[in-house]
């Protein structure tokens, strides 16, 4: 039979809240087995720190620019394939969870079967008898004698934090992994590609393991709660000042008070600790739903047949550079977990940087399928097999607010450019400077290096048919 696919992402998750990524408090047995067996990629990339943006490529190995999926809340067109229309007609194929490329409830995009849970998006559905149709998990939470409490176009349904506040055996993950688990029994007779997302550990940073860490034991970095240096980016000054109380009243504030709304105090370091604390209690929620999707997996006698990669669509500040979510440019946003078991492969660490553009063509190679031409990426399957390697790999990513645009790149060398025509540019050296503190862009001794690096970028920019006009 040909092997399966099972494709596990969660949602504003940073790399170094796994044990592969360093940390060693984190209880996440499940994901950390699973990281032992697989190849783990020591610096991925996301292609644009945002959600929809960064989805657009992990499904269809093309850049945000090329997708036109440049913000939030901007459907997936019709005609741009993801990796499910790619695969022969053999494979049954599924998506569950969190979507944010369009009708978040209804099958699309080559998925044969469809579980939504997310309600938040019912504003931006693309046909009024969408909002007839309430998602799944909704439908379970009623069915165990729950109420939703949020109007929403036309409908009552269950709040982010409503839905987050309930207990573990209700919470979407749980949810989630039950249904994937369902799935792999299912079709264990027949080759399958089944995505998974988790909204965890996103916002709004509660759960039902909110005690687990106490936040003052956390380890945290040099720039945990530093506003960033006066020479950084507005860009990043500006997202930081989101978060600072005294902006309330010009309205700057916003974010402040959004969170402080949800339940979380950020006016002391203490609340900024409990929040980090909870975000670590929500990944480890995600890891007892992985467990049962493992286990399922286990039972099917599929394991040895079925391809698993773990991996996020972006991360979170939490905290750092005084900030929370993402948005901005710092390896805290842009750096996620990304690992996989192969089945016939032996797994290992794989040094140097990549980028999830490169996910769709690997993953086509692994599963024997062609490789359509125009994709972005490439197969890294020559680096799995230890015939290539990764030593001279840059990582491109983009911001593409048409008021605000950046193109940036970590380079193999270990050196992070962002351009931009209307701010501040940033050049950090990661190997000196990991926490991304010293801006070098203006050092006069580095020109030759930022040059270079500019022209690497405006290369990738002909490469990919970037609109934007070379920086």
């Amino acid at each position: 039979m040909k092997p399966n696919l099972l494709f596990i992402f969660t949602d504003q998750q940073r790399s170094d809240t796994l044990a592969c990524y360093g940390n060693t408090h984190v209880q996440a047995p499940n994901l950390n087995a699973l990281a032992d067996q697989s190849f783990v990629f020591e610096h991925p990339y996301v292609t644009e720190p945002i959600c929809t943006p960064a989805r657009s490529t992990i499904m269809t190995g093309l850049y945000p620019h090329t997708t036109g999926c440049i913000s939030n809340n901007i459907p997936l067109k019709p005609e741009t394939p993801t990796l499910a229309e790619m695969v022969s007609s053999d494979y049954r194929t599924a998506y569950m969870g969190k979507w944010h490329l369009g009708n978040e409830i209804i099958a699309q995009h080559g998925f044969d079967e469809w579980v939504g849970t997310e309600e938040q998006y019912r504003a931006y559905y693309s046909k009024d008898e969408y909002l007839e149709v309430l998602s799944p998990s909704h439908h379970f939470l009623i069915e165990n004698g729950f109420t939703p409490e949020k109007e929403s176009e036309g409908k009552t349904v269950f709040s982010r934090p409503h839905a987050a506040s309930l207990p573990e055996p209700y919470t979407k993950a749980t949810y989630t992994g039950q249904q994937a688990a369902r799935f792999i029994h299912e079709n264990k007779d027949q080759p399958f590609v089944l995505y998974i997302n988790f909204l965890e550990p996103h916002s709004p940073y509660f759960g039902p393991f909110n005690d687990m860490y106490p936040p003052e034991e956390l380890p945290t970095g040099p720039q945990f709660m530093e506003y960033p240096a006066p020479n950084t980016s507005q860009h990043a000054r500006d997202k930081a000042e989101r978060f600072n109380p005294k902006n309330l009243e010009s309205g700057q504030g916003e974010m402040f008070q959004q969170i402080n709304t949800d339940g979380h105090d950020l006016s002391a370091e203490a609340g900024w600790r409990r929040i980090r604390a909870r975000y670590m209690g929500l990944v480890t929620l995600v890891d007892k739903a992985v467990g049962n999707i493992l286990t399922a997996l286990d039972e099917s006698g599929q394991a040895d047949n079925t391809i698993v990669v773990f991996t996020s669509d972006h991360g979170d500040q939490m905290g750092d550079h005084h900030m929370l979510a993402k948005s901005v440019f710092y390896q805290e946003s842009t750096q996620v977990p990304l690992f996989m078991r192969v089945p016939g492969l032996a797994g290992r660490q794989i040094p140097g940087r990549i980028s999830q553009i490169d996910l769709v063509p690997t993953l086509l190679d692994l599963l024997g399928e062609p490789i359509p031409d125009g994709l972005q990426g490439q197969s890294r399957v020559d680096v799995l097999k230890g015939e290539a390697t990764l030593d001279q790999n840059d990582a491109f990513f983009e911001w593409t607010d048409p008021d605000d645009p950046w193109r940036c790149i970590a380079s193999s060398e270990g050196w992070k450019l962002n351009l931009s025509p209307t701010d501040q540019c940033e050049f950090y050296d990661l190997n000196t400077d990991p926490y991304e503190q010293k801006n070098l862009y203006d050092d006069p001794s580095q020109q030759d290096r930022i040059q270079d690096l500019t022209d690497r970028i405006r290369r990738w920019q002909e490469q990919t048919n970037d609109p934007l006009p070379t920086i």
